[in-house]
């Protein structure tokens, strides 16, 4: 792992080390980490230090002093900084080690940087991958197999809209939302259209099929995740609150058989689509107008 400034990495660890635990992942360990952090971003450097504590006393995680130094440790890496502007850097210097990466949320804050690390792991024919655990949310998943002969004609998701300066607009919460727009619609989208308002941003998407994507972000009150999925002959609804399953769980069940090369996912491709969905929805916030993808 690299960046240990994110509750996910204590999540990650306790699910795939404990294997009493109800939703214990086999099939990988937490060998080594570097703490990382960004200097200039407050809701990072105040988290690294106990959160490598953790990894190092109570899960055996050997910490190391540079990035360079997880080389030759360990058969996959995660990616874990919450500061996206890391990302590509990062993967610059993994994609030369041959091993398959996650870059946990948000890949990165630029679709400029997001194509390069796509670019990057099809020239070096590196496994790379993008998500958020919510679209993996068992909640979610059983309202997408409701029905499921039966195409999607739209999606509405919802969920907390927190902004925060380093991680511009939508980028830093409302990547939730939209990764379960995309889960449910699909890659596609040709256009989209964010409103503003005091205590909630309200976006829009158009597929180029004519399906149209919403999501609505909430800055204050209500921190639920969930949504309606629309088809022809019924409509329904989820919230991921009401799942057992914890929904990092259930992301690492498909991101460790995909360290193997044995499953994927997200398709790059998709996930680089989610990255330029939120930008073109945080220019759009300030023109008020559609813009194109």
């Amino acid at each position: 792992m690299a960046g240990l400034d994110t509750s996910h990495v204590i999540a990650f660890a306790s699910l795939l080390h404990e294997v009493s635990g109800e939703y214990h992942v086999p099939g990988a360990r937490i060998v080594a980490a570097f703490p990382g952090g960004s200097a200039d971003f407050d809701l990072s450097t105040s988290r690294v230090e106990g959160y490598t504590r953790v990894l190092q006393r109570e899960h055996g995680v050997e910490i190391v002093e540079s990035f360079s130094d997880l080389r030759g440790k360990c058969d996959a890496i995660m990616l874990e900084s919450i500061d996206g502007r890391v990302h590509l850097k990062q993967f610059r210097e993994v994609a030369e080690w041959g091993v398959p990466v996650f870059i946990d949320k948000p890949m990165t804050i630029s679709s400029q940087e997001a194509e390069e690390i796509a670019r990057i792991a099809r020239e070096k024919s590196v496994l790379a991958t993008s998500a958020s655990a919510l679209r993996f949310a068992e909640k979610f998943q059983e309202a997408l197999a409701m029905k499921s002969e039966e195409p999607l004609t739209g999606a509405d998701c919802h969920g907390p809209l927190a902004f925060v300066e380093k991680c511009p607009g939508y980028f830093w919460y409302g990547i939730h939302s939209a990764e379960m727009l995309f889960a449910a619609l699909g890659a596609g989208c040709r256009e989209v259209l964010a409103v503003r308002g005091d205590a909630c941003d309200f976006v829009a998407g158009r597929w180029t099929d004519g399906r149209l994507g919403t999501l609505r972000g909430h800055r204050t009150g209500n921190d639920a995740f969930g949504g309606t999925l629309h088809r022809q002959t019924a409509s329904v609804s989820f919230d991921v609150s009401k799942g057992r399953k914890p929904y990092y769980a259930s992301l690492l069940e498909k991101v460790i058989p995909f360290f193997r090369g044995e499953s994927g996912v997200v398709e790059l491709a998709e996930a680089v689509e989610v990255i330029r969905f939120l930008e073109a929805a945080n220019q759009s916030a300030l023109t008020g107008k559609w813009v194109a993808m």
